[in-house]
């Protein structure tokens, strides 16, 4: 089973990355000219995947953004973190790796907030596959440097866990209401699980290693 589920794909490279950024910019012009039935046909919300058998959503969410800066950031992230992780895995890999994150980080969300009475709220966004590439590249690039904010250099390991602190903290504290915090740290966790049982790679092992 473990020999199966490691059987890498056969390496090639197809710019996966610009596609994905491509859909994602097609999908916003459409939000624009009819925002409220994107949101509500394409737009993840627990209640209609539970009640309706909308399950499309747990892959459509992850091409709908809430508007411009939400778009940009995410675009951006998903070609500095995608261009090298696609090239080091593989596109077909990269591909795997990025929609195994996000459906399972939006899977998540629906039943979390569907159980917590939060099912009719709607969740949009690239987050929670690109929260799994930031812990992917830290993995395999880690002594790469990252600046947070543009200003604050960090190598990539000591970025995540930054991050997943914040994260975690604005969760609990209700920080930044209308943020998606729980499906951000759902991508971690499926992006970690991941690369521990497809690559045998422990990000935890590599990010505390000696120096």
């Amino acid at each position: 089973m473990a020999s199966f589920l490691r059987r890498p794909f056969r390496y090639s490279y197809y710019n996966a990355t610009i596609i994905l950024i491509i859909a994602n910019v097609l999908m916003f012009v459409v939000r624009m000219a009819a925002p409220q039935r994107t949101i509500v046909s394409l737009g993840l919300i627990p209640d209609l995947v539970l009640q309706a058998g909308a399950w499309w959503q747990v892959i459509t969410y992850m091409f709908i953004h809430s508007g411009f800066w939400h778009i940009l950031f995410n675009m951006i992230a998903l070609f500095i973190f995608g261009i090298q992780l696609e090239r080091r895995m593989g596109s077909t890999e990269f591909l795997a790796f990025y929609f195994f994150t996000g459906i399972c980080a939006g899977l998540a969300t629906v039943f979390i907030n569907e159980s917590s009475g939060m099912g009719m709220i709607p969740v949009v966004g690239a987050s929670g596959a690109i929260v799994g590439l930031l812990l992917a590249f830290a993995s395999f690039f880690p002594d790469t440097r990252i600046f947070i904010f543009g200003i604050l250099p960090m190598r990539a390991p000591v970025a995540v866990m930054v991050f997943i602190g914040l994260e975690v903290i604005f969760l609990v504290t209700n920080t930044m209401a209308g943020v998606a915090h729980l499906t951000h740290l759902a991508g971690i966790v499926f992006a970690y699980l991941y690369l521990l049982v497809r690559f045998g790679i422990n990000p935890i092992t590599i990010f505390f290693r000696r120096r």
